[in-house]
C-alpha cells in the first residue's frame, strides 16, 4: 500500500508479537519498533511501498475493516494513551463484535505500561492480560 503523507497515523508490524503497533502525529515518543512518527512516516509516505508499514486515519483503526486480512484490531499490541483514549469505546465495540471481548483496549500496551520500546517488556504485557494476537496464527513476512 503506498502513502502520500498526510495520514494521521502510521502502523507497522512488531516482528517478536507479531502484531501491530500505531503511533499518531502528536505523538512525539519512541514506540516499540523503535521509532518516532517521524521516522516511520519517512518510511511510509511519498508514494512508497515498505512492507510492514500502513498510513492511516485515526478512525479507521476502530474498524471492522481494520487489518482484516490480517486478523483485525486483534492484531493491535500498542498505541499511544492519547490516541487510546480517543478511540476506546469504538475499538471496544469492535473488539467484543469480533472477538467477543470486553475493555479490549485495556489489552493494548501504551506508555505508561509499555514505554520502554524493549519488545520483551511489550511480550510481558501482552502475556500479562492475555492479548488475543499471542493464539494467533504469525503474520507471512
Amino acid at each position: 500500500m503506498t502513502s502520500c503523507g498526510c495520514f494521521e497515523c502510521i502502523c507497522g508490524i512488531e516482528p517478536c508479537s507479531m502484531g501491530v503497533v500505531i503511533t499518531c502525529r502528536e505523538y512525539a515518543g519512541i514506540t516499540p519498533l523503535g521509532m518516532t512518527f517521524s521516522e516511520m512516516a519517512s518510511m511510509t509516505g511519498g508514494g512508497v511501498q515498505t512492507p510492514g508499514f500502513m498510513g492511516h486515519g485515526k478512525h479507521y483503526i476502530a474498524s471492522h475493516k481494520f487489518l482484516k486480512a490480517e486478523g483485525g484490531v486483534g492484531r493491535l499490541v500498542w498505541l499511544p494513551k492519547e490516541l487510546k483514549d480517543q478511540i476506546r469505546d469504538k475499538l471496544n465495540e469492535t473488539a467484543k463484535d469480533m472477538y467477543g471481548i470486553d475493555n479490549f483496549a485495556d489489552m493494548v500496551a501504551d506508555e505508561t505500561n509499555c514505554a520502554s520500546g524493549d519488545p520483551e517488556e511489550l511480550l510481558a504485557y501482552l502475556s500479562e492480560v492475555g492479548h488475543p494476537v499471542l493464539s494467533m496464527d504469525p503474520l507471512d513476512i
